[in-house]
């Protein structure tokens, strides 16, 4: 395929991404699988991701996914990033990343001075304290009793795969996790099953499937792995793939063959297709070439130093501006365009910016549209969080 226009490219990915009004659907297992997981740092972003996409999701729906029917799992994994995966989906993430996530255990390990066999001994303690119980990292150390980095060979032992990360017991905003043995959550999943170049292929085509089109600078980096081994992966995939042009964009892009059909018969439906997407949501985070969505004159309002993406508003794919949720004595969702809008498309925002500000807070809100913003490059770490908190409005 010579070249495409980028606005079917978007509209394309959108689809794929269930961000548009057709593409919803109520099962999130099918969403997790087909936008390649929830991103999870934050929170309450796997939440939001999943609110945005879905026909009628509540908290609950996610948390008995997650803590009842045992069928998502939360773990590091691409770019050393927390991800809530399928079951099915685990097994890929965790081998084809395996090397990159505990390469850091032994600058952990030295640096707070503890030695393998002292890990060895309190992996297993920890592991006998938890049994099958959730068990929060506090209550680990008590049941320890020792002055050590317990939150840290928490981390380590989830990413050995010994552990995994149940529901927080304060509630969908808080990070502070139960932690479980991994063989009692999950006794049918063996994280080892794969080899690590057949996780590898099955993790590339994962993105392809969730990105594509996508360049090989993206692929890197939304795996975090090696140039190398990614160009080695496309080369042993390459029956399964195809390139292509796309308009406006440099570089040559990198699709799945079964895709080639669908992006050039796509109906770009006549309503514009307009979404506010949370912080580090997957598709603001899927990509290193970010031009596809983003006039780089706009690049520091949704990004920060870090390369944390804000709260963002798109207009069929792209970003024209950001939201934030300001919940004090009366929560109010604060909107920022970068360029003035149409009626019908402020419209539109102040809809999905009242649904959204509901669904986090549970009670009304008012919206109101701020005439600036402090760049998020000159701002403290953290500052993506709250993008608009010290803005005024008009």
């Amino acid at each position: 395929m010579s070249g495409i226009e980028l606005n079917q490219v978007n509209h394309f990915c959108l689809q794929k991404q269930h961000l548009t009004e057709d593409s919803k659907t109520s099962s999130i297992i099918q969403i997790v699988k087909d936008i390649g997981g929830l991103h999870a740092t934050g929170p309450t972003t796997p939440y939001l991701s999943l609110f945005i996409r879905s026909n009628d999701f509540t908290k609950d729906a996610l948390k008995k996914e997650m803590g009842v029917k045992w069928a998502l799992g939360k773990i590091r994994s691409v770019r050393r990033t927390i991800y809530v995966l399928t079951k099915e989906m685990l097994p890929v993430y965790y081998q084809a990343t395996k090397k990159l996530i505990q390469s850091r255990f032994q600058p952990f390990m030295e640096y707070t001075g503890i030695k393998d066999k002292e890990y060895q001994e309190l992996s297993e303690l920890i592991l006998g304290i938890l049994k099958n119980k959730g068990i929060s990292t506090s209550d680990i150390k008590k049941a320890l009793r020792i002055d050590k980095n317990v939150s840290g060979i928490v981390n380590l032992m989830c990413d050995q795969g010994l552990l995994i990360r149940g529901l927080p017991k304060r509630g969908w905003k808080s990070n502070n996790h139960t932690y479980f043995p991994f063989e009692g959550y999950f006794p049918d999943v063996d994280l080892n099953e794969l080899p690590e170049a057949e996780a590898r292929r099955l993790l590339v085509c994962q993105y392809l499937n969730s990105f594509g089109p996508v360049t090989e600078k993206d692929i890197t980096w939304w795996t975090g792995l090696k140039k190398t081994l990614i160009r080695e992966t496309l080369k042993e995939i390459e029956r399964q793939i195809t390139y292509l042009n796309i308009s406006d964009l440099e570089h040559d892009f990198i699709m799945l063959y079964s895709d080639k059909s669908k992006i050039k018969n796509l109906d770009i439906p006549k309503k514009k297709a307009v979404n506010l997407l949370p912080a580090q949501d997957p598709y603001l985070m899927g990509y290193k070439e970010r031009q596809r969505y983003l006039n780089y004159e706009h690049y520091s309002y949704i990004f920060d130093c870090s390369g944390n993406a804000t709260s963002t508003i798109l207009l069929d794919g792209r970003a024209i501006g950001v939201w934030d949720l300001i919940d004090d004595i009366e929560p109010v969702v604060k909107i920022f365009f970068f360029e003035k809008v149409k009626k019908n498309i402020l419209s539109e925002v102040n809809f999905k910016a009242y649904k959204i500000g509901k669904f986090i807070t549970d009670k009304e809100v008012q919206v109101k549209e701020c005439d600036s913003m402090i760049p998020l490059t000159d701002r403290t770490a953290g500052g993506f969080m709250s993008p608009l908190r010290n803005c005024s409005g008009i």
